[in-house]
């Protein structure tokens, strides 16, 4: 029989007779290693434990350490939540189930909407299943057989996905007898790998996210490795329903939603006023760093996106609008327009760096089943801006830059880990420009000090980047800023810039956010702080509250006389009890309550009580302000010992 070569995570190298699965590989290793084997990794792509090798390749064991695991893990348990559906529920149909990020999901037509019963009886199900040693066992199926075998399954959404995606034989999945799944998987080898799962809530869903399509019902699961992860988890989301800045957007009275314009917020007055300090706080850090504000058009003739490549490869994910017949589409991105700017008129070198900045809405066609309060949306805008360098002032703009993102967060009381994604599989350039330009970006890192990862092959197509994660107070992490390094739209639109020698040069391009969007931003400081701001961004710093009737024309002198200082104060003038005032401005979160009486009337001062600390006593008007305006100017930190 052959002989093929195979070669090892750590360089060894074995020879084993073509057709020998991933798992022999695995017990030729070390029985332990079989053992907790869950997949493989030959020649980069993940497959079955029962994938036979029939040439020359890399393998890699994949066990729960890997990090591919958890993913490979959760989409197994979503096909075992589907077996235990079907199995329940006879006639039900299957859409899709994917993993996420946070678990799985799967999309089901059924005659009635779930509830929370159903959801008890299914997991009772799936652990059912699970203790059976199921086996996971992929069936290569000519493409009619299995569109065949669908329809006679009623199952007429599977037959469209094969028809729409599956070749002249398609791959399917089937947990022993009990279900049958079209799937390119891979999976783990057997439903008794799964133990530590829950199913956590269910919604409404359209087949492929399109309300005009067949309704569904989804069902939300996740899973772990161990039952010790799994209820951190749950008592994460416990604190997380605490913290949902969907619900405390709501509450707050920051913004809302309507049916009619899906994934798009309604900012209400408190929401304005928090989005448009975030606004202002970043033009007042941008523009002494060097920044010019751009505002550019939200819609651009088709011409522009081919351009760009956007019309290629992302049209997609774009809205797409019709004028005289001409196709346009509306602005998913800003850093098209922005090399039109550059463009639009003759550079210097000495104008390097040039660096523009805008914050106009972007639009983005996402799926409905996706859309998620403010950290999906369909409408949003980015603190967003492009820098054009020439190729010797990259690493001490992307130094600059660093220290700015620290500046920002540090501002928010936010930490930030930093990792370094390089060069992809699939890239536009040649080797030595990304070589080059990686090394740039690590020297700036080595300049800043700091500590980052090494996100190795997760770069985009056009440049490497930095990307920023900010862990919460509840321990998840946001991805919200990047530092990304384009040679290529430069190239596209072909942008120069006349250097000292006299002759034409081409720039290149840095994309930059700092928030990232400011609506995904405003749902983690929502979420982070409880929807209780620290002062210098609350929406309303403070409220007076008189106790009588008599006391509101001393209580709205006291308001006007805040609001002259420059702070964001309210007057409570309802006829209600003051503890009821009082409780009331707790529930919105509000960092000061001011009490005016007769004794504050007759002695001209305010009764403060704070939010986080309580009753404060009385003071003069003019001492609380000059209290406040400093306690805004540190932005919350502690103030530094004389």
């Amino acid at each position: 029989m052959n002989q093929i070569t195979v070669t090892l995570p750590d360089g060894a190298k074995r020879g084993v007779v073509a057709g020998t699965t991933v798992v022999e590989v695995a017990v030729g290793i070390s029985p332990r290693l079989a053992k907790s084997a869950l997949a493989g990794v030959v020649d980069g792509r993940m497959v079955d434990l029962s994938f036979a090798l029939t040439a020359d390749a890399t393998v890699r064991i994949v066990t729960a350490d890997s990090p591919e695991a958890l993913d490979l893990y959760r989409h197994s348990t979503a096909h075992l939540m589907a077996a235990a559906v079907t199995n329940l529920f006879p006639g039900s149909q299957c859409g899709i189930g994917p993993s996420t990020d946070d678990g799985f999901f799967y999309d089901f037509v059924v005659e009635r909407p779930f509830v929370p019963d159903d959801l008890e009886a299914i997991e009772a199900k799936m652990r059912e299943l699970a203790s059976q040693n199921l086996p996971y066992e992929r069936k290569m199926v000519p493409k009619e057989e299995a569109k065949a075998f669908f329809t006679e399954r009623g199952e007429p959404l599977k037959v469209q996905l094969i028809e729409e995606k599956g070749g002249p034989v398609v791959s399917c999945y089937t947990i022993a007898d009990v279900f049958m799944d079209f799937c390119s998987g891979p999976h783990v080898p057997s439903s008794s790998r799964l133990k530590a799962f829950k199913l956590l809530s269910t919604s409404n869903a359209y087949w492929k996210g399109d309300a005009q399509n067949q309704p569904m019902q989804r069902i939300y699961g996740t899973a772990f490795f161990s039952d010790t992860d799994l209820q951190a988890y749950l008592r994460r989301i416990e604190e997380a329903k605490k913290r949902d800045h969907r619900r405390l957007g709501r509450e707050l009275g920051l913004f809302t939603f309507h049916a009619w314009a899906p994934g798009a917020a309604f900012w209400l007055a408190k929401g304005t006023t928090l989005y448009n300090l975030l606004a202002s706080y970043m033009r007042d850090v941008l523009f002494p760093a060097g920044y010019v504000e751009l505002k550019t058009p939200l819609i651009f003739n088709k011409a522009l996106w081919e351009t760009s490549g956007h019309w290629q490869h992302y049209r997609d994910n774009m809205f797409l609008v019709e004028a005289e017949g001409e196709q346009m589409g509306v602005k998913a991105m800003n850093c098209p327009g922005h090399m039109l700017v550059f463009g639009s008129a003759t550079r210097s070198y000495r104008d390097l760096p040039l660096r523009f900045h805008e914050q106009t809405p972007l639009h983005r066609s996402e799926a409905s089943g996706v859309l998620s309060g403010l950290t999906r949306l369909r409408q949003f805008a980015q603190d967003d801006a492009h820098v054009f360098v020439m190729e010797s002032q990259i690493g001490e703009e992307v130094e600059r830059l660093l220290r700015l993102v620290q500046r920002v967060y540090g501002d928010f009381g936010l930490a930030v880990d930093m990792k370094l994604s390089t060069r992809p599989p699939q890239f536009l350039g040649d080797v030595a420009t990304w070589d080059h330009a990686e090394s740039q970006l690590k020297q700036a890192l080595s300049a800043v000090g700091v500590p980052y990862a090494l996100n190795a092959g997760d770069g985009t197509f056009y440049g490497p980047k930095i990307d920023f994660d900010v862990t919460d107070a509840i321990g998840r992490k946001w991805q919200c800023a990047t530092i990304q390094l384009d040679y290529q739209l430069p190239q596209r639109f072909n942008l120069t810039y006349v250097g000292a020698d006299n002759a034409e040069h081409r720039p290149v391009v840095i994309h930059r956010a700092i928030f990232g969007s400011f609506e995904r931003f405003i749902a983690l400081l929502i979420e982070t702080h409880a929807g209780a701001f620290p002062l210098w961004i609350a929406p309303v710093q403070g409220v007076v509250l008189p106790i009588a009737d008599r006391h509101i024309a001393y209580a709205a002198s006291v308001r006007d006389a805040l609001t002259h200082a420059g702070l964001r104060v309210e007057l409570d003038d309802r006829q209600e009890k003051i503890g009821y005032k009082i409780r009331e401005a707790q529930l919105q979160k509000v960092p000061y309550m001011l009490v005016v009486g007769d004794r504050e009337v007759t002695e001209g001062t305010i009764s403060v009580r704070s939010r986080a600390a309580g009753d404060q006593g009385p003071r003069t008007v003019e001492a609380f302000v000059e209290a406040a305006l400093d306690e805004i100017r540190r932005k919350g930190r502690e103030p530094r010992e004389p």
